[in-house]
């Protein structure tokens, strides 16, 4: 067995032992009254819980149209922020005018345009994905502009004087240059796409996993609140593994382009 595979089965058994530590704490505690059920619930109640979900086939829906939202809000939000991001690095005297003004907007707190979005698209799956589209769009909007400013305007004059056109600088140049912080961006926005669809639920829906939360808050069901979050926990470590396959597939046609 080589060493970096010992190293991964080293720190795969560490957080196997601590997972599992920190889990008998918690069920023994509750059930030891050391610990308040009504508030934490405990992991047996909430693995029945889950299988009770599946096994139903209930949370499916749920599932389905928080993803949809979600998906929707990450995929126009990186198309927006990556335009935009590309034409204020192209064009400098375009970036002083509204570099300003996007910065203000970035930063009015995304939470509190939840009910103002909910009260012009409605209940529906719009305003969820207009909030989703917001958190996404800045944070790609500032990958996007800080890839393009890293490039190197040498380069760039250099492999002009070589006769390459704006295509082939787009190409082999900027874009291979972007990569790295377009999928740092798009990791950070996979949270802010799911967290906006979730708030956009949890504010006023009657379906997605925002609204499960919601729903099962208000009946005190914190067993029902805490499965809903695994789900969600399971749903983001899925969508960043996709990320990571992405990233090495990426990264290796980058180093085949240079």
């Amino acid at each position: 067995m080589s060493a970096s595979v010992k190293n991964k089965v080293t720190i795969y058994s560490w957080r196997i032992l601590i997972t599992t530590v920190l889990l008998s704490i918690w069920e023994l505690g509750v059930r030891y009254k050391a610990f308040d059920a009504f508030y934490i619930s405990q992991p047996s109640e909430i693995f029945n819980d889950l299988i009770t979900l599946f096994a139903t086939g209930e949370v499916f829906p749920h599932i389905a149209i928080t993803m949809e939202e979600a998906l929707l809000g990450l995929v126009i939000g990186t198309i927006a922020g990556v335009t935009v991001g590309f034409v204020l690095g192209k064009f400098e005297p375009v970036a002083k005018v509204l570099d300003p003004i996007i910065m203000a907007l970035y930063g009015i707190p995304k939470l509190t345009l939840g009910p103002l979005f909910i009260l012009w698209f409605g209940m529906g799956i719009k305003s969820k994905v207009f909030i989703a589209l917001i958190s996404v769009f800045f944070l790609t909007f500032f990958s996007a502009y800080s890839g393009f400013k890293n490039v190197s305007p040498n380069l760039i004059n250099t492999v002009k004087l070589m006769g390459a056109t704006q295509g082939q600088i787009l190409r082999k140049i900027i874009i291979p240059s972007c990569v790295p912080w377009l999928l740092n961006g798009l990791r950070t926005s996979l949270g802010a796409a799911l967290l906006g669809a979730i708030v956009g639920e949890y504010i006023a829906a009657n379906s997605g996993l925002g609204w499960m939360v919601s729903n099962a808050s208000g009946m005190y069901n914190t067993t029902r609140v805490l499965s809903t979050i695994v789900i969600l926990s399971a749903l983001m470590a899925i969508l960043n593994y996709c990320v990571t396959l992405l990233d090495n597939r990426l990264l290796k046609w980058r180093v085949s382009t240079e």
